[in-house]
């Protein structure tokens, strides 16, 4: 019986042991919040491109949703609204009162008012006319794209990994060209993932990215035409050489392949 105490109370002690030696999980808590489901705060260097871009919204919307108009002025611990604000509620509808000189007894009908003689009457304005539109709606046409750099396609669009655009292998400092002329309207290294990014507003529809950068030679604000070169190849952001290139319409992502031209080297 003594024996038998003395293996239950080892065994009790190798149990207490090894699950005091197992170390219990410690959370990071010095990673910083950037952004919510229904809001965001705005860190320096953001734009509102930029925001828009991380988010995965058109910035129209943010725009909207936030009432920030051209050019888009943001200030740094600004919250933002990532989703449209609630609806009001509806405003209940109150009837007119009667009017005790309109109201008539009851099996009577309601008798114009009579017109003095020579009084103008007053005649009931016609309804606005609406000119019909003629003719077909002008749509802003879409642009023609060019390669931004030359080299291998090593990733492309969706896939497993969910890419959201194209990876081109390249080697370091070799040129990045603009895809599309247009105003630049991010230039950073804010957006995790990304390393030293540009953001280009092609037109009202596009937006197009430019990912880990080594060297960049625009800046934001400034105009760029197409083939341009804004910056050279490099591996900030990755662990190797590579252009990331993405096309956004709306906010939304394209696949590149979709409007680059197919003769690539």
């Amino acid at each position: 019986m003594h024996r038998q105490r003395l293996i239950v109370a080892a065994l009790v002690f190798c149990v207490c042991g090894c699950s005091a030696s197992i170390p219990a999980p410690i959370e990071n808590a010095s990673m910083p919040v950037r952004a919510s489901a229904n809001r965001y705060t705005v860190m320096p260097g953001d734009t509102l491109y930029s925001v828009a871009w991380e988010s995965g919204r058109d910035y129209r919307q943010i725009a909207r949703w936030n009432h920030l108009q051209p050019p888009y002025v943001l200030f740094v611990g600004e919250r933002l609204r990532l989703t449209p604000p609630p609806a009001p509620p509806p405003v209940p509808a109150v009837a007119a009162p009667l009017s005790i000189a309109s109201a008539a007894p009851v099996g009577h009908p309601l008798l114009p008012a009579p017109v003095r003689q020579g009084a103008a009457v007053a005649r009931a304005a016609p309804p606005p006319k609406v000119r019909a539109a003629g003719g077909k709606v002008r749509v802003q046409p879409v642009r023609s794209w060019i390669w931004p750099a030359a080299g291998r396609i090593i990733s492309v669009y969706g896939g497993p990994s969910g890419n959201r655009g194209i990876d081109i292998a390249g080697n370091y400092g070799e040129p990045v060209r603009a895809a599309a002329g247009g105003r630049v309207v991010y230039v950073g290294s804010g957006l995790p993932g990304y390393g030293r990014l540009i953001i280009i507003k092609d037109n009202n529809d596009y937006l197009s990215a430019y990912a880990h950068n080594a060297r960049l030679y625009v800046q934001e604000g400034g105009v760029v035409r197409q083939g341009q070169t804004i910056a050279t190849m490099g591996n900030s952001g990755t662990d190797h050489v590579e252009l990331h290139f993405e096309i956004r319409r709306h906010g939304n992502p394209v696949d590149p392949l979709l409007l680059l031209p197919g003769n690539h080297h």
